[in-house]
């Protein structure tokens, strides 16, 4: 029992461990190695190489040694046996692990700095007031990590860091060994940060497509988790603007045809449309239905609706065609019944629009409307828009 209670936790500890580990890597070629004499008192400054898009961490060494010494083993190579930085964290053990097992007698201050600028006021003024990190305390090495959530030494707009040293030793010359190693995170390594992020957001909902949608924050997302994935910022920054606009339609494309995207789609112009009926602007509510059946993503209840328009608007030959076309998809429907009969009506077809008005007289168009209440409802709309209507009274009585 105690065996398998072993094993239990055993299995438990490597799933957490790799759930914690973070999605990236060590980045040695651009790492930093720097090894400078510094003169007694005298303060210098020593720039890291350039930091990789997507560095969200660094981990840098300090150690000063003696005028023979050599380094025991590199910072590389040292966190090789670390997989991501959470290791480093996991109390002071970590610490202590990225020290070097030697240093000399000299100690220095330092401090960091994102900018030439003010790593050049530290040199005049030893000032560290514009300092993104300053060990105060004069030492002879340190490690440290630091993190892109809790450190100002990191951010989108920071590339390269200073490192400020001021020596300690009041008589002789001492040499400092700087190292910087960078975690790269992978998905930032494509250069999409939150900024970048939202210009594509931004540009989406600006376009044809997105406008046309009560809410197109689902497609934008899909546009944006397509162009991450198709290019690096930086790649998709250097494509000529008809290039960006042909990859915007395309994608477009692909995303309107997704099935949860399309659905919200075709419902937000479907809720549009309805709204327009009820302000009875026909005009504008028949584009947005027609995109729907163009589509292919019509149903019988969105072939009445057009109908109903192209009444109004007096297209009764349109009218006919597409209640017809919803007569096909579902031959059940009453709005749609109901309408074509209203459609034969004021087109001076009353023997059509008697047989189908006496036919479901007794049935209700939906659960809580009776077909001849709603006849009722249609006609006085009808009368308002000036529609003929010397055959309403007749139509009513056959219901007496």
């Amino acid at each position: 029992m105690n065996l398998k209670r072993l094993a239990l936790l055993f299995l438990i500890t490597i799933s957490y461990s790799s759930f914690a580990q973070k999605d990236g890597y060590w980045d040695k070629e651009r790492a930093t190695t720097k090894e400078i004499i510094v003169s007694a008192r005298d303060r210098i400054v020593l720039k890291t190489e350039d930091l990789p898009v997507g560095t969200t961490e660094i981990v840098y060494r300090i150690t000063l040694l003696d005028e023979n010494q050599q380094m025991a083993n590199s910072l590389v190579s040292v966190l090789k046996a670390i997989p991501d930085p959470t290791g480093i964290s996991q109390g002071s053990a970590g610490a202590v692990f990225l020290m070097s097992k030697i240093s000399g007698d000299d100690t220095c201050t330092y401090a960091l700095f994102t900018s030439d600028e003010n790593s050049k006021k530290y040199i005049e003024d030893g000032k560290t007031d514009k300092a993104c990190y300053a060990q105060v305390d004069a030492v002879s090495k340190d490690a440290k990590r630091l993190s892109l959530d809790k450190s100002s030494c990191l951010g989108q707009n920071v590339t390269t860091l200073f490192f400020g040293f001021h020596s300690k030793n009041w008589v002789l010359n001492q040499k400092i060994v700087l190292e910087v190693v960078p975690w790269v995170d992978t998905k930032l390594n494509r250069g999409w940060n939150q900024d970048n992020k939202n210009e594509i957001i931004s540009l989406c909902k600006t376009s044809t497509m997105a406008q046309k949608m009560a809410n197109s924050d689902d497609f934008c997302v899909c546009i944006l988790e397509k162009i991450m994935k198709q290019y690096r910022y930086t790649e998709f920054q250097k494509l000529l603007p008809i290039e960006k606009n042909k990859v915007y339609k395309d994608l477009g494309n692909t995303c309107y045809k997704d099935a949860d995207i399309s659905k919200n789609v075709f419902d937000d112009l479907r809720t549009q449309a309805s709204a327009l009926i009820k302000l009875q602007k026909y005009n504008e509510a028949i584009p947005k239905l027609n995109t729907i059946i163009n589509e292919g993503k019509a149903t019988a209840l969105d072939y009445s609706s057009i109908g109903y328009c192209y009444i109004l608007t007096k297209q009764y030959a349109k009218a006919i065609k597409f209640l017809k076309e919803g007569e096909k998809l579902d031959d059940t429907e009453l709005m749609v019944k109901l309408n074509l009969a209203h459609v034969y009506l004021i087109s001076d077809d009353y023997s059509e629009a008697k047989a189908i008005y006496k036919k479901y007289q007794t049935q209700n168009v939906t659960d809580s409307l009776s077909w001849k209440e709603k006849t009722k409802l249609d006609f006085t709309n009808f009368q308002k828009a000036g529609l003929p209507s010397k055959d309403f009274e007749k139509v009513l009585k056959l219901y007496n």
